[in-house]
């Protein structure tokens, strides 16, 4: 198979990036190098591995999920079927952590999936230490590993429990709590791209109106931050003034509302008083 045959099938499947894609799977199962890919489309490449992996792609099983790696703020992850993809609109939720938290912070990544939050944190402001919640072992073992890659499990416990119950987080309070939750409406689930309905849905569904997850963990949670603590939360495009009115009604009234790459409001920032670094 071509570079040049690889790229019609992607088209042909309806994938938008073909010909980024085609690259990837090259460098990936061909060890191709990406620049020589495009200069000579018609080198054949016969690894049965790639085939494999095509035939995945072409019925748009994740990209992410068949290289096992992906990229996201500044580190490399290890991605797999157990956890939700690290999108480049969560990297507005770690700039701002990295801006706010106060130094030597202690602080909770819930629902943290890949560990991609808990992680970029921690490897920018090497002061800080942080535990990493999520219900599944699995998905926690992935958080884990990514700390280890990284160096920063030293810093980094890793807790298996589930935020929506009033369970144990942590016996310090907390500088912040970050949180990057299932906020899919479940009527919107099925209507989702194939390649987010491959993802885990229990990392997508949000319950019935999408802010089970906002509410629980507000209602739960709020109580572990210091006084002067905050939340960060990214949130569905349409749901930052929800967000910040369940804030409210649960004593946290500041409400500082981020925009992600494409305009769209996207992490929402509640405490309970003003900082002065906003």
């Amino acid at each position: 198979m071509t570079y040049r045959e690889l790229c019609l099938r992607l088209e042909r499947a309806g994938i938008e990036n073909a010909e980024w894609d085609a690259v990837l799977l090259l460098e990936r199962f061909c060890k191709a190098n990406p620049t020589l890919v495009r200069l000579t489309p018609e080198r054949d490449y016969t690894e049965p591995a790639l085939e494999a992996a095509v035939q995945k792609r072409e019925v748009r099983y994740p990209l992410q999920y068949l290289l096992g790696e992906w990229t996201f703020y500044r580190q490399t992850y290890e991605v797999s079927p157990a956890c939700l993809i690290p999108r480049s609109d969560t990297e507005i939720l770690v700039e701002e952590a990295i801006r706010l938290l106060p130094r030597g912070a202690y602080f909770a990544d819930l629902c943290t999936g890949s560990g991609c939050i808990a992680v970029s944190v921690l490897c920018e402001r090497p002061d800080t230490r942080c535990v990493a919640v999520d219900k599944f072992p699995g998905t926690l073992e992935v958080a884990r590993r990514n700390g280890e890659r990284q160096g920063v499990d030293d810093r980094m416990e890793c807790l298996c429990a589930d935020v929506l119950l009033p369970t144990y987080v942590s016996d310090r309070p907390l500088d912040a709590i970050l949180s990057n939750p299932p906020y899919i409406p479940t009527k919107d689930l099925e209507g989702l791209a194939p390649e987010v309905g491959a993802e885990p849905q229990a990392a997508l569904d949000g319950g019935e109106d999408g802010l089970l997850f906002y509410r629980k963990i507000l209602q739960m949670h709020g109580e572990r931050l210091k006084p002067e603590g905050f939340f960060l939360f990214e949130v569905g495009y349409d749901q930052a003034e929800a967000v910040g009115q369940l804030g409210a009604r649960a004593g946290f009234p500041v409400c500082r509302i981020l925009k992600d790459y494409g305009g769209n409001q996207r992490v929402v920032y509640l405490a309970r008083e003003e900082k002065d670094a906003w």
